[in-house]
């Protein structure tokens, strides 16, 4: 009996939900390929990467992670569980273990979203506050969605998901595409993540890439079917 093929499982990163994979999921749906697309809570490196590696432990089967922006960051700590065999990154962050966001964009010039930027306050346990950040309103369509017509990028401003700040900071506890095959796709007019911060990070883990001219940061939403080209490539190479 030949081995199941892998469960793509889909990460979102910050200031958005899983409903930024819509297109890409239909794509890889009509290919017969299984996809959960599974809610980031955004509280923090560490937290986060625990809640995936949980999901994927309760896959049965191989397991393709394929993270966006912050996402990227959360595949590369939970992608060492056993039964990932491969990790994609689209326009993300690919750490090295004991790194972080911080560092690792600091090796760079700050992209446009640094300084479009809002903090807000939430609660945390024994009564304290932590900050998390947006992307304001006026910016979020240069910043994040150049390339998404003006109608759909106002739905994505209203709804995005604010990340806690503490996530910049905080290291990655693994580097799972030390053991893991790896691909990543760069949004070569990304200004949320510089783009030289993608390449370096795809460069480092030795990733099979591709390089979308013209993609901005949402490029799963502007770009559906080349994203989902290259998951197939992993899902092939890892069947």
């Amino acid at each position: 009996m030949s081995p199941a093929p892998p469960t793509v499982v889909l990460v979102h990163g910050a200031f958005a939900d899983a409903a930024g994979w819509l297109g890409v999921i239909d794509e890889l749906q009509r290919d017969g390929i299984e996809v959960l697309a599974v809610a980031n809570p955004l509280r923090g490196l560490t937290c986060d990467a625990a809640y995936l590696a949980s999901v994927v432990s309760q896959i049965d089967g191989p397991v393709v992670l394929v993270g966006h922006s912050y996402g990227g960051a959360l595949i590369t700590v939970a992608g060492t569980a056993d039964n990932v065999v491969g990790l994609v990154y689209i326009a993300a962050y690919a750490l090295e273990e004991g790194e972080s966001l911080s560092e690792l964009q600091d090796r760079f010039p700050a992209p446009p979203l640094v300084r479009s930027l809002k903090q807000w306050t939430y609660p945390t346990d024994g009564g304290k506050t932590a900050t998390e950040v947006s992307i304001a309103p006026e910016a979020f369509p240069s910043v994040f969605a150049a390339d998404v017509s003006p109608s759909v990028v106002r739905v994505l401003a209203a709804s995005q998901r604010p990340l806690a700040a503490s996530a910049f900071t905080e290291a990655a506890s693994a580097a799972a595409w030390r053991t893991k095959p790896c691909w990543a796709l760069v949004a070569d007019a990304d200004q949320a993540i510089n783009p030289d911060v993608e390449r370096f990070g795809a460069r480092r883990a030795g990733a099979t890439t591709v390089e979308l001219e013209g993609a901005s940061h949402a490029v799963a939403i502007s770009r559906p079917s080349a994203v989902a080209d290259l998951i197939r490539d992993a899902v092939r190479a890892t069947s």
